[in-house]
């Protein structure tokens, strides 16, 4: 049995939402809320805060209404930025690297992006549900293939010096060129040199842009 987990979930198919319901609270979790679109999840979270009942994760649909485009995903980010220490898992059709990217670029801790076909196989669903609400990741392994294209090489991190996998290890904690600085107390200057390093080591070019350190982050977390 996994360490009983408060869930809220924002789906807005009743029969998907139900069914995620029974799921969770038949391996003895608790399910505080369902909803159906991004602005109730967002009401939902601020009502429970309030309350001094905070759940430890958000499993929500990327898509949802009025629009059906980015909803889930905008409201689970902004829930992120509200509250750091809320897991949010989110789960969707399929691949979307702008959604999952957006997602990524804060902190990747308690963090993760499913593809609704992986709520089929139940046990691997709940683990994921479970890690990412005590601060885990959970990435779904067609969306970390996309992210980092087909030509990775199987050990992509081995060119790094062990400054540089540290500085890419607070990097994946989500902590700023400023934070990594002061965590090994050096210049912000020698930061930007081993990030520099580490972009340019792993093969991401600056017409990849903001989306270097996102890609950097995964790579050393599928390593």
């Amino acid at each position: 049995m996994e360490d009983r987990v408060r869930v809220v979930i924002a789906e807005d198919s009743v029969l998907l939402r139900e069914g995620l319901t029974r799921l969770l609270t038949d391996r003895g979790h608790d399910v505080v809320a369902g909803v159906g679109d991004g602005e109730a999840l967002i009401k939902t979270i601020t009502e429970l805060d309030g309350q001094g009942e905070l759940p430890d994760v958000v499993v929500a649909d990327v898509r949802m209404p009025p629009t059906h485009t980015d909803e889930g995903v905008r409201a689970a980010v902004q829930l992120r930025k509200a509250h750091p220490g809320l897991g949010v898992l989110v789960l969707s059709q399929y691949v979307e690297e702008r959604y999952a990217t957006e997602l990524l670029a804060g902190s990747s801790h308690g963090v993760g992006y499913l593809l609704k076909d992986r709520v089929a196989e139940v046990r691997e669903f709940v683990d994921a549900v479970v890690r990412v609400a005590q601060g885990g990741t959970a990435l779904d392994p067609e969306v970390v293939a996309q992210l980092l294209g087909r030509s990775r090489k199987q050990d992509v991190l081995a060119g790094l010096t062990p400054r540089e996998r540290e500085v890419l290890g607070l990097m994946a904690e989500g902590r700023t060129n400023s934070a990594i600085a002061r965590q090994l107390v050096v210049s912000d200057g020698a930061v930007e040199k081993h990030v520099s390093n580490i972009f340019l080591k792993l093969g991401l070019s600056q017409s990849d842009g903001d989306h270097r350190r996102v890609l950097a982050v995964l790579t050393y977390l599928n390593s």
